[in-house]
């Protein structure tokens, strides 16, 4: 499982491009899977049978990571970029990139003016991102044109790491997390339902993948499988993100203050419920933050049963998030035993 994860979290998949992922997840799925396919948006849908009249259950993943996208080269060949996805500002300076071109991946670096020649009154503030540019070495904007093209994707350079306490680190944990847990359930879970594991693509840029998926599946149930955000370290407050990692995957009641997901009672009750009986740690949340697969999914048609399952991460939207291997097993553990006690 950790090999796999690895694999995930270290391959490229920025919103629009997430072919990479979309190969390895179908590499997995298939082996699995009655039916593996690949809808017209990129999403990748594999159906695991059940009775022929049984319930359809979606479990959704997005593929997708934040990442940037190369939008100008100035005449000395540095690349101004734009952002996709959401990310902070402050934590794009100085990263190492890869550009994914025709041509190969180019290697750049993150840049901006040197705090030596600031004002004191400007070292303060945070950079934005478009004061900032990518280096790649190039000599002058036709120098770089052989190398770069606009629209190419970018995506942060930080490989997968192993850390004391079955905890983990890498980039797009946010959500190759999601994706892991979408595989191993279909690998181990034995139902009675037809259970369709779905690759989304696009979450982290207005979660279109899973509105066309779901609009084809039409499940009687769905589960979006994501990651939510760990309060458990300096700077932030229990109340802001109760969430913890170690303690068990988080069964999401609303997310967005309510304007996403409120998560479906008879879903909250069969996770709750294949908990406590499995000796199963968990943990509610109740969110003011952002969305999931889930939100969009459980407006599609005339409205599916939805929730949410996520596992725990700190930094998320960051290069160098951190989950606990543990959470991620008893998450799966929980799905495996809530889908097979439907």
């Amino acid at each position: 499982m950790n090999e796999l994860l690895r694999k995930l979290a270290d391959a490229p998949g920025i919103s629009g491009f997430e072919d990479n992922i979309r190969n390895l997840m179908r590499n997995e799925l298939e082996k699995y899977a009655d039916d593996v396919e690949v809808d017209q948006m990129g999403n990748i849908i594999a159906l695991k049978k059940g009775d022929p009249d049984g319930k359809k259950i979606m479990l959704a993943a997005h593929m997708d990571e934040i990442g940037l996208m190369v939008r100008f080269i100035d005449e000395k060949g540095f690349i101004r970029f734009s952002k996709i996805g959401g990310i902070n500002d402050q934590m794009l300076l100085n990263q190492t990139v890869e550009i994914y071109t025709d041509k190969g991946i180019i290697i750049g670096v993150i840049g901006s003016k040197p705090p030596h020649k600031m004002k004191e009154s400007d070292r303060k503030k945070i950079i934005g991102s478009e004061d900032m540019f990518i280096d790649i070495g190039a000599k002058d904007k036709e120098d770089a044109e052989k190398l770069v093209s606009i629209g190419d994707p970018i995506i942060f350079k930080h490989n997968f790491s192993e850390l004391p306490n079955n905890l983990i680190t890498g980039k797009a944990l946010d959500n190759r997390v999601g994706c892991l847990v979408l595989i191993e359930v279909l690998k181990r879970v034995k139902s009675s339902a037809n259970i369709y594991a779905v690759g989304t693509v696009q979450e982290e840029v207005g979660l279109k993948g899973a509105r066309t998926s779901a609009y084809k599946i039409n499940p009687d149930m769905a589960l979006a499988l994501d990651v939510t955000i760990a309060g458990d370290h300096p700077g932030i407050k229990e109340d802001e993100a109760p969430a913890k990692i170690g303690e068990g995957p988080a069964i999401i009641l609303t997310d967005a203050s309510g304007r996403g997901i409120i998560t479906h009672p008879e879903v909250k009750k069969m996770l709750i419920k294949a908990a406590d009986k499995n000796e199963i740690p968990y943990q509610i949340e109740v969110s003011d933050g952002g969305t999931t697969d889930a939100t969009a999914i459980h407006l599609t048609r005339e409205g599916i049963p939805a929730g949410v399952l996520s596992v725990a991460t700190r930094y998320i939207h960051t290069p160098v998030s951190v989950v606990s291997l543990d959470d991620m097993e008893n998450t799966i553990k929980l799905l495996v035993n809530a889908l097979e006690n439907l």
